[in-house]
């Protein structure tokens, strides 16, 4: 039996999140591992909640869904609220710092992934690239070449240099972060 993580990545419709889900399930692949990806959209194609489901491993993968996932990255609040109980005891959230947290029984990173896109690389749309590259950075779940080729592959013609750097910003941003909790 191979290692196998779980990953659900949730917010509101139009946050690119399904699309972030695909770049990283094909990261995997290009790293050979096994991966699966599927969706849901709330009843509102933008604005609704949305979710994108991850699973990786190095075996194959026998069932699709996500049960209680290793990783959670959430960028708006009800989607935190909704799913953080669920989360494995030695998981891991991955928050917007814009959301207030509880505690839950797991390590949360908070970080200013939406703060990131809009400030520093100059557009709120490529904070599901930032929370890529920030979930990259943080948990090392496929290698960087990976999810910088599945992200080249998928993102629209002509954004390609804006969404390489959304992706470094949020590798930066995770990165950054890890300093800081190995200091504590």
């Amino acid at each position: 039996m191979g290692e196998r993580t779980e990953i659900r990545l949730s917010g509101s419709g139009g946050q690119g999140l399904i699309l972030a889900g695909i770049i990283l399930a094909e990261a995997a692949i290009l790293d050979g591992k096994n991966a699966v990806q599927s969706q849901s959209y709330g009843p509102e194609a933008r604005g609704g909640a949305s979710r994108a489901e991850v699973i990786i491993s190095d075996s194959p993968i026998d069932y699709p869904k996500v049960m209680q996932p290793d990783i959670l990255l959430t960028l708006t609040e009800e989607a935190f609220v909704k799913y953080k109980d669920n989360i494995k005891s030695n998981g891991i959230i991955i928050i917007d710092s814009s959301i207030r947290k509880s505690e839950p029984p797991v390590k949360i990173v908070s970080l200013p992934i939406i703060e990131t896109a809009n400030k520093s690389v100059g557009k709120v749309i490529v904070a599901n690239i930032v929370s890529l590259g920030a979930l990259i950075a943080v948990t090392k779940i496929v290698s960087k070449k990976s999810i910088e080729e599945a992200v080249m592959d998928r993102v629209p013609k002509g954004t390609e240099e804006l969404n390489r750097k959304a992706l470094y910003a949020g590798f930066e941003l995770g990165e950054f972060q890890q300093k800081q909790y190995k200091n504590k």
